[in-house]
């Protein structure tokens, strides 16, 4: 059987039992690059940062290759190495306060100006999520751009999957609060 029509899983074992020089670590990366940078560009908010994490999401696959023990999808586990790795990044470059209070001076700004004027305005959905904290933005993005299920998230963020239902609910809560002219779907979702 060919690398490339091997799953997900089966490349990971393969690639943990290869080391350092074998082509299914590779054929992982092709297959999850694109991927991954799209959830640490949603992440990070910036195509350069998204890149920087990027690589240093690949760097931790690589070093943990053989900690992938089956438990869950193989893009479950690398997607939570992806967060993990985005988070840390952010609150080691100092950019959390700052990119927050930056972001809720915005949304506050256009929520003031929307209740002035009657007609509906637009609000970046962007901005919007940058008023949340990084983990809440993070999971929302997972569960509604990304697709990921309450399970799934379960694993990647190491909560229960009750626990990441009541994350999910406040943090739509929280922006129902500050932006009460739109909405953001149910607790049912």
């Amino acid at each position: 059987m060919a690398i490339r029509d091997l799953s997900d899983e089966q490349l990971a074992a393969e690639a943990a039992r290869e080391g350092s020089d074998g082509p299914a670590f590779v054929a992982l990366v092709d297959r999850f690059q694109d991927r991954v940078w799209r959830v640490c560009y949603r992440l990070m908010g910036n195509s350069e940062d998204a890149s920087d994490a990027t690589q240093e999401v690949f760097v931790s696959l690589f070093l943990q290759r053989t900690q992938f023990e089956g438990r869950s999808k193989y893009s479950t586990w690398m997607h939570g190495i992806a967060i993990r790795t985005c988070l840390m990044m952010r609150r080691g470059r100092g950019r959390r306060r700052k990119h927050e209070e930056v972001a809720q001076q915005r949304g506050t700004e256009r929520h003031e100006r929307s209740q002035r004027d009657t007609a509906s305005t637009t609000i970046d959905l962007a901005e919007m999520l940058n008023t949340l904290d990084e983990e809440d933005r993070a999971m929302l993005i997972l569960k509604y751009a990304e697709g990921y299920n309450y399970e799934e998230l379960s694993e990647m963020f190491e909560l229960s999957v009750s626990g990441c239902k009541m994350r999910l609910s406040r943090a739509r809560d929280r922006l129902r609060e500050r932006f009460p002219e739109h909405t953001f779907g149910n607790d049912e979702d």
